[in-house]
């Protein structure tokens, strides 16, 4: 990019810096109230109206509660990584905006050459924050919770790299803002079943229902960090949702055609929220539409269901490439009208093959 503020490379730099921080906290409260707000309803409630009209400051309200509470570390813990782990989880949700671009070509680095690459090595990183949390507390539950936070979270990091895989392969690029350049028809449209499955995988990714039984109350104890209070569980809570808003924007960017839209040139940026907030909508609708898998069936569905969808995708993306991406230079449009019908077959097949294993699970006395 040949533009930067002031003329100056650290100016741009210290510049989008600033600007990803404010935008992702600003964000993540808008998103919280946003969740609580759309829950209503769909459970036949007002939901929060209380903290000014229509309960907008209920996320500034919850912040004040949180900062005033005590903090609370074990006599057993390791207190300094028990201290860190919160910064750890949510320090990748900073460095996954580094990449993407909020309209043409701004950002902070969003022409990086192996931008998605990143974005997938990044939110790996989270894997850490939450195995430092669950060996740090010294509580047996925070560590077994923790690693099947971890068990999760590798298993489905498989079936949301094939999926961005097919991105990759219809683009010719690994960088964000070549993906969205790529997009004359957004890519959701022409891989129905990427798109499917890259959202399946990121709400398991980043522990969203109907995938957040390893943070539920009715399992160990709340998961990895049953230790923490205060300030420290806020910073849990925040990369939760930072999480949420980072996968958002990153959907929006791989499969929703990022910034353009009608009067991009004007309102790329205001695109670009557009599609960030409807990606989140389907992650609140799906949370509070499915019930919580049990641990042993979400990760059957993981390695048995999703990945051998994931690998037929690849399969299918490439096999069109390779026929029709010399003759027309890219997937052409009609090739909706095969792909739509193929994913469904292919769901249909191989969820007629696709068994929950193990039955009911009891104690014998």
């Amino acid at each position: 990019m040949d533009w930067w503020p002031l003329g100056n490379f650290w100016a741009h730099f210290a510049v989008f810096a600033l600007a990803i921080i404010v935008f992702v906290l600003l964000m993540v409260m808008v998103f919280i109230w946003f969740e609580r707000r759309a829950f209503g309803p769909f459970q036949m409630r007002w939901g929060p109206n209380r903290a000014s009209p229509w309960g907008a400051l209920q996320p500034v309200a919850d912040a004040i509660k949180v900062l005033l509470k005590e903090d609370i570390v074990p006599a057993v813990a390791d207190k300094w990584v028990h201290f860190i782990a919160p910064v750890v989880g949510f320090l990748p949700v900073l460095l996954i905006f580094a990449v993407v671009p909020f309209h043409d070509g701004h950002g902070l680095i969003p022409d990086m050459s192996i931008g998605i690459l990143y974005v997938v090595a990044i939110s790996a990183l989270s894997v850490v924050g939450v195995f430092m949390a669950g060996w740090s507390s010294g509580n047996k539950y925070s560590l077994l919770g923790g690693m099947r936070v971890i068990a999760q979270m590798v298993s489905y990091e498989v079936p949301l790299v094939l999926s961005i895989i097919s991105v990759v392969l219809v683009a010719g690029s690994l960088s964000m803002n070549e993906i969205v350049a790529a997009q004359e028809i957004p890519f959701f449209v022409l891989m129905p079943l990427g798109f499917l499955i890259f959202l399946i995988a990121a709400m398991a990714e980043i522990n969203r229902g109907p995938f957040d039984l390893l943070e539920a109350d009715s399992e160990i104890v709340a998961g990895f960090h049953i230790e923490y209070s205060g300030m420290k569980f806020a910073m849990f809570y925040l990369a939760e949702y930072g999480h949420a808003l980072a996968m958002s924007a990153v959907a929006a960017t791989l499969f929703f055609g990022g910034w353009r839209g009608p009067g991009d040139e004007y309102i790329g940026f205001l695109w670009f929220l557009l599609k960030v907030f409807f990606i989140f909508f389907l992650l609140i609708w799906a949370r509070v539409t499915f019930p919580r898998l049990r641990v042993d069936h979400l990760m059957g569905f993981g390695w048995k269901f999703l990945f051998p969808l994931a690998l037929m995708n690849v399969f299918v993306v490439a096999a069109e490439m390779i026929v029709w991406g010399e003759i027309d230079g890219g997937m052409p449009w009609w090739i909706v009208f095969i792909n739509l019908p193929a994913a469904l077959v292919l769901i249909y097949l191989w969820s007629r093959l696709f068994r929950f294993g193990g039955g009911r699970v009891g104690v014998n006395a």
